[in-house]
């Protein structure tokens, strides 16, 4: 080969070479990321949440997925000893220069600008191959193995194209001169150790190429080993298990028993519940795009879908973003113009720079985060962000309340709340990434960019080396961090949930005289989040010395190479000021990197926790086949049914009972013996695994669970009213009602006369869950709503228990005259409010114990007479009691009107006198 022309190939793939690896191995990193990425199984149909958006399914119902190809420990310390010999035969290559230059300095010796390139470039793309080596799990991958394969053909196209070139009659390479300075005949000692390097290079990139083709084979062989065995020699052409099926053991798509439609597995009934809602306490052990792809759940929520006018409003801001981008290039550039204009170096007449000083304030004046065009960004910005605030807060709010009771019942209160407030922090998301963190990164790209074309070569090596170090020691750090910034944000929440907890639970912190144990409680929440917060705060301050740190030492070396060239009359003053300007204004959205991390790192993190609830299902839905129930004339049948909550303890073991419509059914018998299921079932609240309940003669859940539940009127033991008024919480029951239908659901619930004697009325205030109303002031409300509410199907769960005698007997007669042509399911535990029932059902155990009229059980003598017989002497006992302690109270009161009338008598006779 010609040797001019081999010395230009040997520039050109010196230059290319280093930019290439880098460009590749980004491209293969993230293409691999996301093809290796663990995906979820999609065997069903996606349940649909709020606004009609598919729901992704709970972590534990994903199916089990290949593990990911893993090294072993002595395998992965070859690939990083061998990784590290590559990148020492680059040191030793700018050993070999920097020795030549020095001792070869009076024949002006110098290699050239792309072989620097080529050297330190080549250097710090190994460097960055080591640090995923070293950084990531599992390493190595094919992103690596992709970058050796194409760095493999280049190096011997080097290595030819050298040995071309050392072994023919050449001219040593000599600074100024192109056709160079003495001529040599055969390869010299620096040459040969330069080529000894290079095929040096080369052979330890086909070892790491051979080494990972030959483990990859090996590992597969296993795998497919093991997958045999696995599936018990099942041939994947006969079938293979269902994998999400075979993880929870019962196929329930919900991944867990608890109001589940699916028995359990002998192997989970052997087990504990497992909490079906954690605190993460560490980051998921995913890699990056599984991370980010998990909170692609609510970008549909953040980009306004639903306004045309908000998207051409997105459109201009982007427009806005990149004239920003366009002004942060000029303003540097224009002030080296006035400098160059000012210094006069060329000799020309001398001029005041009037049209540049003006073009430079007006660029200032649109630059930076206060300039024009930032503020109008701003500004058009505020309506997309209220728009995805609104979206996601509301959609939120939906999902929780679309949730199944076993999910509410296990929840704690203070954690949701937690969890919605801290999750809205997922709405400033879109705007830190949007505007702060990818502006900054195309401004990196063109900084590289401008330094390559306006300066040259150097300065870009140098600002792409440092920014690089930069921002992988912010990265670093900030993982590092991230733990600690967990700590905090997790002891932030335990303070929010503890007061929370307990301003809910104020009656209880008063029954108990508790104050001062839950002032302890929360005295100790908060300190736990204040050391939390000392550690993130001191390794913040570290961050940013280290950022400092690593950007001082580039701008140092591009002042140095700056200050050279304007010494040696390369480049004018002006180009100086232009670096500095530049570099400062770089400098400052760099700075402001580990802030931005940091931000949406916390926006992350928080967001984990509404991002859970998001992926909560409810285990209670509409089936595909549901239709909605028009009319409903009361006719209830259980058929063999059973249910539990826990699969170690049934709660219903084949219950099997009918009720007639318009008739009265009351259930009895201990606690625990499967009443109050009875409604969740007929409610829908949870839904039967085995046999068969049915109203009208549809099973339930045929039935559309919002038109059933139309039907169904509940009175519950424990009333919880909103904190409004009377007035709306009666109308809670029917929007539709008016003030009088209102008085006369009170008047039949005895409740009417009552609220007309408060200051208020209607409109009085309940207070916090009704805590301003007794006990049984709340019951009868909550009967006066469900008469406006006139269901065909009424659940009384002990709905006269916290009455007295005489407010008993009134409910007794508006609840008979409510019960006229509806059917009623009545839970009593006092006997005598259901000895009219048309039927009495005891249940023990989960099943019908004993069936029928209040005088036919007690005629059977069996566990209703019995509970009966125990009844009446309890309240012979209470009646016996409260007669003697009306006697006292009588002769205590007689005594006392004895003893002051003595007094008076004693007076007036004057046979007693005051003390002085």
């Amino acid at each position: 080969m010609d040797p001019r022309a081999a010395r230009e190939l040997l520039e050109y793939l010196h230059t290319c070479y280093p930019i290439f690896l880098l460009f590749l191995l980004a491209v293969a990193f993230v293409l691999n990321t996301m093809v290796t990425a663990r995906r979820a199984s999609n065997n069903d149909c996606p349940r649909m949440g709020p606004g009609g958006r598919p729901l992704p399914k709970r972590g534990r119902s994903e199916a089990t997925t290949r593990k990911p190809k893993e090294f072993s420990p002595t395998v992965k310390r070859f690939f990083n000893w061998f990784s590290v010999a590559v990148l020492m035969t680059f040191l030793t290559d700018a050993t070999i220069y920097i020795l030549h230059v020095v001792m070869a300095r009076s024949e002006h010796w110098w290699r050239g600008q792309s072989t620097v390139i080529y050297i330190v470039g080549s250097f710090f793309f190994y460097a960055v191959l080591l640090m995923t080596l070293l950084d990531t799990t599992p390493s190595p991958t094919a992103a690596q193995f992709v970058c050796w394969i194409a760095a493999i053909p280049i190096e011997l196209v080097i290595l030819s194209t050298s040995l071309s070139l050392y072994t023919s009659p050449h001219h040593e390479p000599v600074v100024g001169d192109p056709e160079g300075g003495k001529l040599r005949r055969t390869i010299t000692p620096w040459e040969f150790i330069e080529v000894a390097s290079n095929s040096f290079r080369v052979l330890l990139l086909l070892a790491l190429v051979v080494l990972y083709a030959s483990k990859s084979i090996t590992w597969k062989s296993h795998v497919k080993k093991a997958e045999h065995r696995a599936n018990g020699g099942i041939n994947e052409a006969t079938g293979l298990l269902d994998a999400a099926a075979a993880e929870n053991g019962n196929g329930n798509p919900n991944g867990h028993t608890y109001g589940s439609t699916h028995g359990a597995s002998h192997a989970e009934a052997a087990k504990p519940q497992e909490d079906p809602w954690v605190r993460p306490t560490t980051m998921p052990a995913t890699s990056w795009w599984e991370y980010l792809s998990g909170y692609s759940l609510f970008f549909p929520y953040l980009w306004p879908s639903k306004s045309r006018r908000l998207q051409i409003i997105v459109v201009l801001c982007f427009i806005l973003l990149v004239l920003q981008r366009v002004v942060n290039v000029l303003v540097p550039s224009k002030v080296g113009d006035i400098i160059t204009i000012l210094a006069n170096e060329e000799g020309k007449a001398f001029r005041v720079p009037w049209l540049e000083i003006l073009m430079y304030v007006v660029l200032r004046w649109l630059q930076g985060g206060q300039g024009l065009l930032s503020s109008m960004r701003s500004s058009l910005w505020i309506p997309v962000s209220q728009y995805s605030y609104m979206e996601l807060s509301t959609a939120a709010f939906e999902h929780v309340h679309g949730l199944s009771l076993d999910f509410h019942l296990g929840k704690k209160t203070g954690e949701v709340l937690s969890a919605l407030s801290k999750g809205s922090s997922i709405n400033t998301f879109l705007e830190q990434v949007t505007f702060q963190v990818v502006p900054m990164l195309i401004d990196l790209v063109i900084a590289f960019g401008y330094f390559l074309v306006a300066f040259d070569a150097y300065y870009a090596l140098v600002v792409g080396i440092s920014t690089f170090g930069y921002l992988y020691v912010t990265i670093r750090m900030a993982q590092w961090r991230a733990e600690i910034r967990r700590q905090m944000v997790n002891a932030s929440r335990q303070e929010d949930a503890v007061k929370n907890d307990s301003m809910v639970s104020y009656e209880t912190v008063k029954y108990f005289n508790a104050e001062q144990y839950e002032f302890q409680r929360y005295r100790d929440a908060v300190g736990e989040y204040q050391k939390a917060e000392y550690h993130v705060l001191f390794s913040l301050t570290l961050l940013n010395t280290c950022q400092n740190t690593v950007f001082m030492i580039g701008l140092l070396l591009t002042c140095f190479i700056a200050a050279y060239q304007v010494s040696t009359g390369q480049r004018p003053v002006g180009q100086f000021v232009t670096l500095l300007t530049y570099m400062a204004q770089l400098q400052g959205p760099l700075n402001f990197f580990g802030t931005f991390y940091r931000s949406i790192q916390s926006a992350l993190i928080n967001a984990e926790r509404m991002l859970e609830l998001f992926r909560e299902q409810p285990t209670v839905v509409d089936s595909p086949y549901a239709t909605p129930l028009a009319m409903c004339k009361g006719d209830i049948r259980f058929q063999d049914v059973e249910f539990s909550y826990d699969s170690r303890k049934p709660a219903l073991n084949g219950l099997t009972f009918r009720c007639e419509p318009g008739t009265t059914t009351a259930l009895v018998g201990e606690s625990g013996g499967g009443k109050s299921t009875v409604f969740r079932l007929l409610f829908r609240f949870y839904n039967s695994e085995k046999g068969c309940l049915s109203v009208d003669g549809h099973d339930v859940q045929d039935i559309t669970i919002d038109s059933l539940r139309r039907h169904i009127g509940v009175v519950p033991q424990d009333t919880v009213l909103f904190n409004e008024t009377l007035m709306y919480n009666l109308k809670y029951a029917n929007q539709d009602a008016t003030d009088e239908d209102v008085f006369e659901a009170c008047r039949a619930a005895s409740i009417h006369d009552k609220i007309m004697n408060f200051p208020d009325g209607y409109n009085t205030k309940v207070g916090e869950r009704g805590l301003r109303l007794s006990g049984g002031e709340k019951q009868r409300v909550a009967i006066a709503r469900t008469i406006l509410k006139n269901p065909r199907v009424i659940l009384l769960d002990e709905a006269t228990a916290a009455l007295d005698t005489d407010t008993e007997e009134h409910i007794q007669r508006a609840l008979s005259t409510l019960s006229h042509g509806r059917t009623m399911l009545v839970i009593a535990h006092r006997l005598s409010t259901i000895t009219t029932a048309d039927r009495i059902l005891v249940l023990a155990d989960g099943q019908v114990a004993e069936s029928g009229t209040h005088e036919e059980l007690l005629a059977a003598k069996g566990r209703y007479a019995s509970m009966w017989r125990k009844q009446i002497r309890a309240q012979k006992a209470a009646a016996e009691a409260q007669v003697l302690q009306d006697r006292a109270e009588r002769i205590r009161n007689a005594t006392n009107s004895d003893d002051s009338s003595s007094q008076s008598d004693e007076d007036r006779n004057g046979t007693r006198r005051p003390a002085h």
